[in-house]
């Protein structure tokens, strides 16, 4: 006779434990202490076997029902269900450990070693300061436990400091986390998919630069005068010269360079766009690194840290001296090296765009186009460096220069 509420609630305890039996093997456990317990019995291979459903009230008649029937699908499927519940628990215990702050430093040690998409060290460090923001807010939560508006509240803590573009950053790449979560199968959809329009939109700055040829020589002066560390006077030094990105210059090494060669060949793994980059280097850039070698040796890295020779120099520590000479961040940064050079360079007339982007390692879309350019360009690229670090010299010294005329060499 199957068993009702009423039943159940007038049932009395005994000196033992005893048993209400419901229908299909469902049953339940009248205690001596008046708890009552839902089990079930049933067969598996010939052996009989017990499930556990809880404690009623807590779960219902009704409940209890619905339980002994899911167990009795598994078994029509020819499974086990405390197997099968002990499998769930596992597979919950494991998601409860995948926490955001684990998937994210996984997806970054794979970005490192990603092939050619591989991130630069440089981006790498920064991504992985930028995914470190989120460690206090969903770091420490499963990540399929994440919901939107978890992953919207911990960015617009961000935002709320008045950090626009780093918020915007860190939403991109907590989005490349989940994603990454899914295609490794931890996760179902990205919480942050639909968040995009959610944050302020950072008005657009550039890198300070100086790009006035006056202005040029007054900096080039100001950085011969700098009395701060002697390896943050050379980096500033050649910065100019070279104009590539601050952290290609930073992690810079002896072993790429070939001075006899006159060239410095960065590895693809540190460049941007992932693609070895040829830099040609002028007599001033060689005479730069000659007075370095002289002092650190020929080994590790040209601009090593001031703590140690195994790590490059601080990505901050160019930015910081230039403050110190007195140029502010809309004035002059590390990076507006580049856009000196590009400016002044395209503005003489003498050299061909294709040459000036090459220089600067920007990427080409075309991959043949890209291979015909980095050939075709190699010896104009010579003798654009050598005259270059020529002009240098000349606003270095305070020579006028005459405007230059719109003729472009072929």
């Amino acid at each position: 006779m199957a068993l009702s509420d009423i039943a159940i609630r007038k049932a009395k305890t005994r000196d033992k434990a005893y048993k209400l039996y419901d229908e299909l093997g469902l049953f339940l456990v009248v205690s001596p202490s008046g708890s009552r317990l839902w089990r079930m019995k049933y067969k598996r291979h010939g052996v009989e076997k017990k499930l556990s459903f809880g404690a009623y009230p807590e779960v219902g008649l009704r409940d209890a029902r619905n339980l002994r029937d899911d167990a009795r699908e598994l078994l029509a499927e020819g499974k086990d269900p405390a197997l099968e519940r002990h499998r769930e628990k596992l597979r919950k215990e494991a998601l409860a450990e995948i926490t955001f702050t684990r998937v994210a430093n996984e997806y970054c040690s794979k970005r490192r070693r990603d092939g050619d998409r591989a991130w630069a060290p440089a981006t790498a460090s920064r991504s992985e300061y930028l995914l470190s923001l989120l460690d206090n807010s969903i770091g420490k939560m499963p990540i399929h436990e994440i919901e939107p508006i978890d992953a919207l509240a911990a960015i617009r803590k961000i935002e709320k400091r008045g950090k626009l573009e780093t918020a915007r950053r860190t939403l991109q790449l907590a989005s490349a986390v989940f994603r990454y979560a899914i295609a490794t199968a931890r996760l179902k959809s990205d919480p942050t998919r639909d968040l995009r329009g959610a944050l302020l939109t950072p008005t657009v700055t550039h890198y300070g630069a100086v790009t006035e040829a006056k202005d040029v020589g007054k900096l080039l002066r100001a950085i011969d005068s700098y009395e701060g560390q002697g390896m943050t006077k050379w980096a500033l030094q050649l910065a100019p010269h070279v104009f590539v990105r601050p952290g290609e210059l930073r992690h810079a090494r002896w072993e790429e360079i070939d001075l006899d060669a006159a060239v410095w060949t960065i590895p693809a793994e540190k460049m941007k766009m992932r693609k070895p980059h040829h830099v040609p280097l002028s007599t001033q850039s060689i005479a730069i690194l000659l007075e370095i070698r002289s002092i650190t040796g020929s080994n590790g890295y040209v601009f090593p840290s001031m703590r140690s020779r195994t790590r490059p120099m601080s990505d901050n520590t160019l930015n910081a001296a230039l403050r110190r000479l007195g140029y502010s961040s809309d004035e002059m940064t590390a990076h507006g090296f580049r856009a000196m050079a590009s400016t002044l360079l395209n503005e003489s007339g003498k050299w061909s765009y294709d040459a000036i982007e090459r220089a600067l390692a920007h990427g080409d879309s075309d991959r043949v186009r890209a291979a015909y350019h980095r050939g075709r360009h190699w010896k104009e690229r010579v003798a654009m460096a050598q005259w270059w670090s020529d002009l240098l010299d000349s606003l270095r010294s305070g020579a006028t220069i005459l405007p230059f005329p719109e003729v472009m060499a072929c």
